[in-house]
C-alpha cells in the first residue's frame, strides 16, 4: 500500500520511521518532511497546511493512507476533505479538532462530560477578563483560545502579570486569531504527564505514559516551547492513575463528542497535572504529542499500520498494543535562542558517528540537505532518543549520543528525565 504522512518535524519522522517498518508498506511520502525523513520516504514539496495541494497529491498518487501529523491541517478540515473524496485518512475532523483548537470549546465539554480539570472562566471581552483577574487569587492561568504552537499559555504569579498576558493575546495579537478569546483558569500545582490513547469514536487503546518538558532551561525555568523532551513510562502516572485517566478522561470525552454529534477519531492526547494523586486535565490535543511521540514509538512493538487502519475502519477492538518493557528518553536539540529569535543554515556534525550506536535513534525535527550537509532549518532541530534497561541508563544512552552532536549555537536541556530519578524510577 501507499501511504502519505503530513507533517515536517520530529514527530513526523517518528511516524515515518515506525511505518516504514511495515511489511504492508510498498511506498512511504512525506510531505514536506525533511533531511532526516528523506532517507525513510519519498519527500514531497507540499507544506502540511496546503490541504487542497495535499488532496491533489493524494489522489493523483493512489495513496491508500494518509497519516497526519500536525494540528493545524487537523482543525483546517483535511480529514473531511479527503473523506469526501473517498481517500482513507488517520486523523480527527474539524469539528473533533477543536477539542485541540478551542481551548474553551475544550473545556466546556470538559464541564459537560465532568471531567475532572481547572475551575475557570472565558473571555471575549478584554475589559471584562480585566475585572475577573483583580478579584483572583494567583497564580492563575491565562491561555490564548486557539492554535499557538505550545507558546499561547502563560502562568501569571501577579495580577500585573496576568493582565500583560491578557494584551499580549487580545491586544498585541501575539498567537493572531487564536487571541480572539482567551481562558483563564486555577493554576493546578503538581507533576505535569502526557496521557495518549488511540481511538475509533468508540474504543480506546491507551498507550504507555509519557513526560514532555515544555520549558527552554533546566529545572523547568525560562518561557514555553514545543517541548524539549520527553520520556516514557513516567513514573509520576502509576497503573492506578492510568487507569483514572482511561476511566475519568479518556472514555468520557469519546462517549461525550459522540454524544454530541462529533465522533472522535484518531489519537487522543490529555496532558494532565497529577496533584496529589490525582489526575486533572490541563489540555487535550488532537494528535500524537512532539516530542513525546519519539519515545513513545521507539517503544511500540508490532506494525503500527493495522492500528491506524482500525481506528479510521472502526474495529480498534480487535487490536492490542504491547509495548517494549525499556524506558525511552527524548533529548530535543535546538537552535540557540529557540523559542525566540534564532540563526538557521548551521552545519550539524556527528550524525555518521550516532548512527552507529545501538538502541539509539536521531529523528530530524528541522533540517534540510545542501551540497551533502545537513543544515538547521529552525528551532527545534533534532530529537536524539535512546532506549535503556532503566530510565537511568537511557539517560545514559540519549546523552551520551547528543553529546556527538554538534553545530554553532546548539542548545538543550541536561536535566530530561531527572523527575523519574527523583520519583525512583529505575524503569
Amino acid at each position: 500500500m501507499k501511504v502519505l504522512v503530513v507533517g515536517g518535524g520530529g514527530r513526523e519522522h517518528a511516524l515515518v520511521w515506525k511505518i516504514a517498518q511495515s511489511k504492508k508498506v510498498s511506498k512511504l511520502y512525506c510531505a514536506p518532511g525533511n533531511a532526516g525523513i528523506s532517507k525513510q520516504a519519498t519527500i514531497v514539496p507540499i507544506p502540511a497546511n496546503d490541504v487542497k495541494g495535499l488532496l491533489q497529491f493524494a489522489l493523483r498518487e493512489a495513496i491508500d493512507l494518509t497519516v497526519v501529523g500536525p494540528e493545524e491541517p487537523l482543525t483546517r478540515g483535511i480529514v473531511d476533505l479527503f473523506e469526501s473524496e473517498g481517500l482513507s485518512i488517520f486523523g480527527p475532523s474539524g469539528r473533533a479538532a477543536q477539542l485541540e483548537g478551542s481551548k474553551a470549546f475544550a473545556k466546556e465539554m470538559m464541564r459537560k462530560c465532568r471531567i475532572p480539570t481547572a475551575s475557570y472562566e472565558i473571555f471575549k471581552d478584554r475589559q471584562k477578563a480585566i475585572a475577573y483577574l483583580k478579584e483572583q487569587r494567583h497564580p492563575v492561568v491565562v491561555k490564548a483560545d486557539g492554535l499557538a504552537a505550545g507558546k499561547g499559555v502563560m502562568v501569571c504569579r501577579t495580577t500585573e502579570e496576568a493582565v500583560r498576558a491578557v494584551d499580549q493575546i487580545m491586544v498585541d495579537r501575539a498567537f493572531g486569531e487564536a487571541g480572539s478569546q482567551v481562558v483563564i483558569e486555577e493554576c493546578l500545582v503538581g507533576e505535569e504527564a502526557s496521557c495518549l490513547a488511540f481511538t475509533d469514536g468508540k474504543t480506546i487503546l491507551p498507550m504507555a505514559s509519557c513526560q514532555d518538558h515544555k520549558a527552554v532551561y533546566d529545572g523547568d525555568r525560562g518561557p514555553n516551547t514545543g517541548g524539549m523532551g520527553a520520556y516514557s513510562p513516567a513514573p509520576v502516572v502509576t497503573a492506578e492513575i492510568h487507569e483514572k485517566v482511561s476511566q475519568e478522561v479518556l472514555h468520557p470525552i469519546v462517549k461525550g463528542m459522540a454524544q454530541e454529534g462529533i465522533p472522535y477519531k484518531g489519537v487522543l492526547y490529555a496532558g494532565i497535572m497529577v496533584c496529589e494523586g490525582v489526575p486533572k486535565v490541563l489540555e487535550f490535543n488532537a494528535r500524537f504529542g512532539d516530542p513525546e511521540t519519539q519515545p513513545l514509538l521507539m517503544r511500540m512493538k508490532g506494525d503500527i499500520v493495522p492500528v491506524l487502519e482500525a481506528c479510521i475502519h472502526g474495529n480498534l477492538s480487535r487490536c492490542r498494543v504491547e509495548w517494549d518493557s525499556r524506558p525511552a528518553v527524548c533529548v530535543v536539540m535546538t537552535s540557540n535562542g529557540y523559542p525566540g529569535i534564532y540563526d538557521k543554515g548551521k552545519v550539524i556534525g556527528g550524525l555518521e558517528d550516532v548512527e552507529r550506536m545501538k538502541d539509539v535513534f536521531v529523528f530530524h525535527a528541522a533540517t534540510a540537505s545542501e551540497g551533502g550537509k545537513v543544515l538547521t532549518s529552525g528551532g527545534r532541530v533534532l530529537g536524539v532518543t535512546g532506549l535503556g534497561e532503566n530510565i537511568p541508563e537511557a539517560i545514559k544512552t540519549t546523552y551520551q549520543a547528543v553529546s556527538k552532536i554538534t553545530w554553532d549555537g546548539v542548545h538543550y536541556r541536561t536535566d530530561i528525565g531527572g523527575k523519574a530519578l527523583g520519583r525512583g524510577g529505575k524503569g
